[in-house]
């Protein structure tokens, strides 16, 4: 990253806040072992591994904090990770975390459950950013039909696919325009959504398989057959240290 770069700060706000009530962990969802490894760490290490971040805030439940900086204290993070309390709700997890870091020019927001998000597609969307976009988001086209259906499951409807995409994380904003979107009185199911509300255009790059988010006991056991059986082709995907 150059000096120049280095003048407009990318802050990684991590939401690390979750339950896991359909990973049916006793742990918060973060904290879930992948490959022996919590989800969070394989987070973190990859955002650094992506070599586009300056600073990564994670927000993660009060009777966690101590947990957190116990994990997150290695050396490859020590100097730019900071742990602080999140919400109840991941929208209050991710005000916390623009709160803490006020100073950033762009934010990233990153699930910690999308644990083997590869670093490249991190660093494709911040370089999106600098380009200037203002918001920025990872996506896959659709592959399954998809129906939209009335209060009794009736069929309404067909969207053509083709228009359709699943979106990933971590999606990319200005830092003005994301703490607009959460000063405002409106919901959505995820930061972009809030961003779109404001009527700003938010451009989509082509995600990656290995981002998807790890929320039922089936897509940990995926996460642990990818970490054990194809570490050694993507080392990218495993913790950095």
């Amino acid at each position: 990253m150059n000096n120049a770069d280095n003048d407009r700060s990318v802050v990684a706000l991590v939401p690390a806040a979750g339950r896991g009530v359909r990973l049916g962990a006793n742990a918060p969802k973060a904290f879930v072992e992948v490959g022996g490894t919590p989800m969070v760490r394989l987070a973190v290490d990859g955002l650094i591994a992506s070599g586009a971040v300056d600073r990564i805030i994670v927000m993660v439940p009060p009777e966690s904090v101590e947990s957190a900086v116990a994990l997150l204290s290695h050396s490859a993070v020590r100097d730019i990770v900071r742990i602080v309390v999140g919400g109840a709700e991941r929208t209050d997890s991710v005000r916390a975390g623009i709160a803490a870091a006020p100073e950033a020019s762009y934010y990233l927001v990153h699930d910690a459950a999308r644990a083997l998000t590869p670093p490249g597609l991190i660093a494709d969307v911040v370089a999106q950013l600098r380009a200037g976009h203002p918001a920025v988001v990872p996506a896959l086209p659709v592959v399954d039909t998809v129906k939209s259906v009335d209060a009794l499951g009736t069929v309404t409807g067909t969207p053509d696919r083709a228009t359709l995409r699943a979106i990933q994380t971590p999606q990319g904003f200005e830092a003005g325009l994301l703490r607009t979107a959460y000063a405002a009185d409106v919901h959505a199911t995820d930061d972009a959504g809030l961003v779109e509300l404001l009527g700003a255009p938010v451009r989509t790059i082509a995600g990656d398989p290995l981002a998807f988010k790890i929320t039922t006991r089936l897509d940990l056991m995926l996460a642990e057959t990818i970490l054990s059986r194809h570490a050694a082709e993507r080392p990218e995907i495993v913790r950095t240290s």
